[in-house]
């Protein structure tokens, strides 16, 4: 018994290495895809990336740094974060609640709910802002009775977050559902024979093993939503001070000339771009060390 299970060790094993073989490229293939790489990643994005922050600090410091010190500014940088802090949790919400429908239950209309779910990546978010203009414009089909009744939605802060959530809708929803229909539903069915209660399954059971996807589908969900133009940009009219986010708040004052201001609030967008990818490779290593770790006592077992 024991040499039959060493050699059922050892045939995977052999197998590798043959079809190791038969996928081995010449060393200058993988020498020029390489290099290939790295010029595409040199031109189009690390010397435009420096090349924003070299043009925000050309005029000194003080002048970066005053560029934020304009009210306008600071408003854009606060209705950004305001926007985000509203919509990710918002899709936190909804996409975990999704996924959970769409990959433990069976029920009808499964299908049209994932559709839906897809929708903004296949529609130009100038498109969902129409959509939005249309439903709640003065002369929309909702309008006239939200406007008398004294509720802004289009060209006000509301419609900016309608916006927002629409085109951020699929990220987290889409990061879970491939997990949660992997995993199956045996652990919660375990969890509820032994006498848990559906909220402590969830709880216990079903938010732990999704814990590092659903944390990447929010960062990504933040990533866009701080990043928005073009749904924004339509039903938010373009307000100096009041319904300006920061990719629109770069649009006027470029268009302005004012160029180092512009540069500079992109600068700010950029590093916070940084910030979420440094964040992404983290929870990337942090999810690769857990499952790894998990799959160690297996491996040990057998």
């Amino acid at each position: 018994m024991g040499g039959m299970i060493q050699a059922l060790r050892r045939a995977p094993a052999a197998g590798s290495a043959r079809g190791g073989q038969a996928v081995t490229e010449p060393r200058w293939m993988s020498s020029l895809l390489l290099a290939v790489s790295v010029l595409f990643l040199v031109f189009f994005l690390f010397l435009p990336l420096a090349g924003v922050f070299a043009e925000a600090l050309r005029k000194g410091v003080g002048a970066y740094l005053d560029s934020f010190a304009e009210p306008a500014v600071r408003q854009a940088i606060g209705l950004t974060l305001t926007v985000a802090a509203v919509a990710v949790p918002l899709n936190l919400v909804f996409g975990l609640a999704a996924a959970w429908a769409i990959a433990k239950f069976e029920f009808r209309g499964k299908s049209v709910l994932t559709t839906l779910i897809d929708l903004p990546l296949a529609v130009s978010p100038v498109i969902s802002g129409m959509v939005f203009v249309l439903l709640f414009g003065l002369h929309g089909w909702f309008g006239p009775q939200l406007a008398a009744r004294g509720i802004e939605i289009i060209f006000a802060v509301p419609g900016i977050i309608l916006a927002t959530l629409f085109v951020t809708v699929p990220y987290v929803a889409r990061e879970l559902i491939p997990l949660m229909q992997e995993q199956g539903t045996q652990d919660e069915e375990a969890a509820l024979t032994l006498g848990a209660s559906g909220w402590q399954t969830f709880r216990r059971v079903t938010l732990p093993n999704v814990k590092w996807a659903l944390l990447y589908g929010v960062i990504l969900c933040n990533a866009r939503a701080m990043g928005e133009f073009g749904a924004v940009s339509v039903v938010s009219g373009h307000i100096r001070g009041k319904t300006n986010t920061m990719p629109l708040q770069i649009e006027i004052l470029y268009n302005e000339y004012n160029f180092t201001a512009a540069f500079a609030v992109a600068s700010l967008l950029a590093l916070l771009a940084l910030v979420t990818l440094a964040v992404k490779a983290l929870v990337e290593r942090r999810a690769g060390g857990s499952q790894s770790a998990d799959e160690q006592p297996v491996e040990d077992e057998v």
